[in-house]
């Protein structure tokens, strides 16, 4: 078991000497998700105070190239069909049934919809994967009103895809707060709704303590509002998968890590949050925990 949660706590993005393409053991996706960075130059459309991404220091590739990412994709795909992860250093003691192949996702270091040919490269994964493998979409939703953007939702959406979308806040002062987006809330919660009308999302929903101090109970239930509205509206939604951080937060608040700043809530603040979801939506929701290798909702 310590080898299996170690193994959780472990998403690096590069792997051997792949540029785009790597491979985690997702608690989510309950087993083998293989990401694909398209953001390698960490472009975003928030900067979220939790974030777990490193930008001090300059990107090693500055640009997403979908010829290369075709290629390692490729490879990877067949690599891990033919059980090259068994042996692997990066899952050595991960039982064999925990290394099924589960989903292929555009994540990363960044926000995938601010990528230009997004479209052309969900085409790209969708004629690589098994059918059977489902096409993840990890977003901020801040581009999915996006025109190439839609033209890649719809093609997910022939291909066993599933958009997995960030909602932190109930309040458009708690989004300011932490997700620091000069995105206005209202056109977050606008393109939540639109998506969630045309297809049935999962919600990634993130809680932390700030200074030692977690979200009030206002702003839970303002946020629970927030997911009523997009149901209200006819929105669809598959599930809630509430969490709190789980590795270093390397985004900087005032000058500071915002590790310094920002701190995992409680397995028992954590499921108070997720049944008080439940109890008010109706809807299905999850925990994953900040000491037993959940991943941020950001990214993998």
């Amino acid at each position: 078991m310590k080898k299996l949660l170690a193994a959780h706590r472990k998403h690096p993005r590069e792997f051997e000497d792949f540029k785009f393409v790597y491979p985690v053991l997702s608690r989510r996706s309950g087993g083998i998700s293989i990401g694909l960075n398209v953001n390698p130059d960490r472009k975003c459309s928030f900067d979220c105070i939790y974030c777990q991404v490193d930008r001090s220091a300059a990107p090693a590739t500055e640009r997403f190239d979908l010829s290369v990412a075709e290629k390692e994709m490729a490879a990877m795909l067949e690599w891990v069909a033919s059980g090259g992860l068994v042996k692997h250093p990066q899952f050595r003691g991960v039982p064999a049934e925990q290394l099924q192949l589960k989903d292929v996702a555009l994540s990363g270091d960044g926000e995938p919809t601010t990528l230009l040919n997004f479209a052309e490269t969900v085409e790209m994964v969708a004629h690589l994967k098994p059918r059977e493998v489902k096409l993840l979409l990890i977003t901020d939703a801040a581009g999915l009103d996006r025109s190439n953007v839609k033209r890649g939702l719809a093609t997910m959406d022939a291909h066993n895809g599933e958009v997995w979308a960030k909602l932190d806040a109930g309040t458009e002062d708690y989004f300011k707060l932490i997700d620091r987006s000069a995105i206005p809330f209202a056109r977050i919660l606008k393109n939540l709704t639109e998506c969630a009308q045309a297809r049935p999302i999962v919600i990634q929903s993130l809680f932390m303590k700030l200074y030692g101090h977690g979200p009030s109970a206002e702003e839970i239930v303002a946020y629970c509002e927030r997911l009523q509205g997009i149901l209200a509206a006819g929105g669809r939604i598959k599930q809630v998968q509430i969490s709190t951080v789980a590795r270093r937060p390397m985004a900087m608040i005032n000058g500071r890590p915002s590790w310094h700043s920002v701190t995992a809530l409680g397995d028992v603040e954590l499921d108070a949050i997720r049944v008080c979801v439940q109890h008010r939506t109706g809807l299905a929701c999850e925990s994953y925990y900040g000491g037993h290798g959940s991943e941020n909702s950001c990214g993998h």
